[in-house]
């Protein structure tokens, strides 16, 4: 007598949406907050300055992330619901057209065609357009848009991210301070891309490299274009 052994599967594709808000939420807080913090210490500023542009790019950072993902993935959801009008409406004209479609995807993508006929003639018995939007278009309700959910992620994971090396250039010395924040913002980074990409299930040394390169040449560019301001004016 043979046993089925049940096992729980778990895969990372499914928290797709909100991981990629919240790594780019937190990243961005980390780097934008870092490189103004020291773009403006290099301009050889006083720590009120510093302390004030840091609060500004916490808040205005906030503000911009969530009203970006909003518009943004808002505009995905536009195009997602006049597809499934489009769908329905071919659905309500054209079953037949729609169904030897569907056919069609599945025998492209290897059952032999009567499996496929089959298939297809199964799945839209028992729901024809979640079936279209599925398999013809690619969405579902993993991978519907959300924007309200994308734009609380995004500017709470930047608030978060921006806070780390506000709070380290409002503890150390004035003398320390570039050290400071540059250093500990890149282990920040360093941290969030393992986390992130731990959560997602991929490769954590090219995920580290990544946000620690690309955030290392941020704060570069603007504590040099700080130093050469401080030094202009």
């Amino acid at each position: 007598m043979s046993r089925l052994k049940l096992h729980a599967e778990r895969h990372a594709f499914e928290r797709i949406g909100w991981l990629r808000a919240a790594v780019l939420g937190a990243n961005d807080g980390i780097v934008s907050t870092a490189s103004l913090i020291l773009g403006v210490a290099a301009a050889e500023a006083s720590r009120g300055s510093v302390l004030t542009a840091g609060i500004a790019a916490l808040v205005g950072g906030s503000m911009s992330m969530a009203a970006g993902e909003y518009v943004s993935v808002s505009s995905q959801s536009d195009t997602e619901k006049a597809d499934m009008e489009r769908e329905k409406g071919e659905l309500r004209d054209d079953p037949e057209g729609e169904l030897e479609e569907l056919i069609g995807i599945y025998a492209a993508r290897g059952l032999d065609p009567a499996l496929a006929r089959e298939v297809a003639l199964q799945l839209m018995a028992k729901d024809s357009l979640k079936a279209h939007l599925r398999d013809e278009l690619g969405i579902s309700d993993t991978h519907a848009a959300k924007p309200v959910q994308a734009a609380f992620t995004s500017a709470g994971t930047f608030a978060v991210g921006a806070a780390l090396p506000l709070l380290i250039a409002a503890l150390v010395p004035l003398s320390s301070l570039v050290l400071a924040v540059s250093a500990s913002t890149i282990l920040f980074l360093a941290l969030l891309g393992a986390a992130g990409a731990r959560t997602g299930g991929a490769k954590m040394g090219a995920a580290v490299l990544r946000v620690v390169f690309w955030g290392a040449l941020a704060m570069g560019i603007t504590m040099l274009i700080g130093k050469l301001t401080g030094t202009v004016v």
